[in-house]
């Protein structure tokens, strides 16, 4: 993996060159990752045409730095607890006697851009923008091997659950043993925090457990991901508990399940972000399901929960292959609850099969 490294602080330095900037100064914490392999610590990453320079706080125990997949061309700075990385790897700049030094704006505060402004003396600074999350959209076959095995981790945790007692739990009780199971089953942590939402709370997008018992006949939807190696996946199922589910039920989550299906089948190489979203839509819509303000279908996955690209409505960008992403409507009826369905599938053309489904738990409406 440190020849991958290698290869996108070389693709970073040619887009700087490029620009007229003759190093980088990194500081979100998913791009650090993404060129070093360092996991979030506070780290800088300083890119110059000669060296890389890795600012680290001083406090870090050795099996959190990273080290071990460093490449020899990176260095690394000790820098007391108390001071900013970012500054730190800054002074390192004027030392090195860079002369334009490209800055990821978005994620510095405007008292941290002064400070970096006040220690490069003598430094020209630029906007490096978005250039490494750009890059980090379409994913390498490591990368992917990593989304896969946070899927399996997933999966896994969800299929334990269905098979236990769920009448008379919480959904907060639910989300934390989730949680627990992926740590358990390999996983980093959560990916983001779980939500169990049961009855009235079900589909609902962003629901946070609260202390609502699990009663028969209720839909349970359940939205989880696994993060691994620092890769994470999503996922959302609905089930009903206990009794058979009532007629509006079966509809309600065949309705949504047709949906899915069919964003996820409009996925593909050169296909416009927005057609995903249109094809899910068309299906809620013709049945009279409307969402106003229009939440987007899906969204790139990765290092991040949420990358590019966003599969909305008034996305006009093209898929590319080899990009992961989130494929998950939803339908809530007030005082009543809902359904919502998603998994996280790896773009491909036709021709390797399609898309590839990383998140396989069963979508079947299953009677718990």
């Amino acid at each position: 993996m440190s020849d991958a490294y290698a290869v996108r602080r070389e693709r970073l330095r040619e887009h700087c060159s490029a620009a007229g900037a003759d190093a980088a100064l990194v500081t979100r914490a998913a791009n650090v990752r993404y060129l070093t392999g360092c996991p979030p610590c506070g780290a800088t990453l300083l890119l110059t045409r000669e060296r890389a320079l890795l600012a680290l706080p001083d406090d870090l125990p050795p099996d959190d730095s990273g080290q071990h997949l460093l490449g020899p061309d990176i260095a690394q700075l000790a820098v007391p607890t108390e001071t900013d990385t970012a500054l730190a790897a800054a002074e390192a700049a004027s030392r090195l006697r860079v002369s334009d030094l490209a800055l990821e704006e978005h994620d510095v505060t405007v008292s941290r851009h002064r400070e970096v402004r006040r220690v490069a003396e003598g430094v020209r600074l630029a906007d490096l923008g978005a250039a490494v999350e750009r890059m980090r959209v379409v994913k390498d076959e490591h990368e992917i091997a990593d989304l896969r095995i946070a899927a399996e981790i997933a999966d896994q945790a969800l299929s334990e659950l269905l098979e236990s007692i769920l009448v008379g739990r919480t959904e907060r009780h639910l989300a934390m043993e989730l949680e627990r199971r992926m740590i358990d089953h390999g996983a980093d942590r959560a990916a983001f925090p779980v939500s169990v939402g049961t009855g009235s709370h079900s589909g609902l997008e962003s629901h946070q457990p609260t202390d609502r018992r699990v009663e028969e006949g209720d839909f349970l939807t359940v939205v989880l991901g696994a993060r691994y190696r620092g890769y994470g996946v999503s996922t959302a199922r609905t089930f009903v508990i206990g009794a058979a589910p009532a007629p509006w039920q079966v509809d309600l989550h065949r309705l949504v399940f047709r949906a899915q299906r069919a964003g996820r089948e409009a996925l593909g190489p050169g296909i416009s972000e927005s057609v995903p979203d249109l094809a899910a839509r068309e299906v809620l819509q013709a049945a009279g399901h409307t969402e106003n303000p229009a939440h987007p279908v899906g969204h790139g996955i990765g290092l991040e929960i949420r990358e590019a690209p966003r599969l909305g409505p008034a996305d006009m960008g093209k898929l590319d292959s080899r990009v992961p992403v989130t494929v998950g409507p939803g339908v809530h009826i007030p005082g009543r609850g809902g359904v919502r369905i998603e998994d996280t599938l790896v773009v491909r053309p036709l021709e390797e099969g399609g898309p590839e489904l990383l998140t396989i738990t069963t979508k079947e409406l299953l009677a718990l």
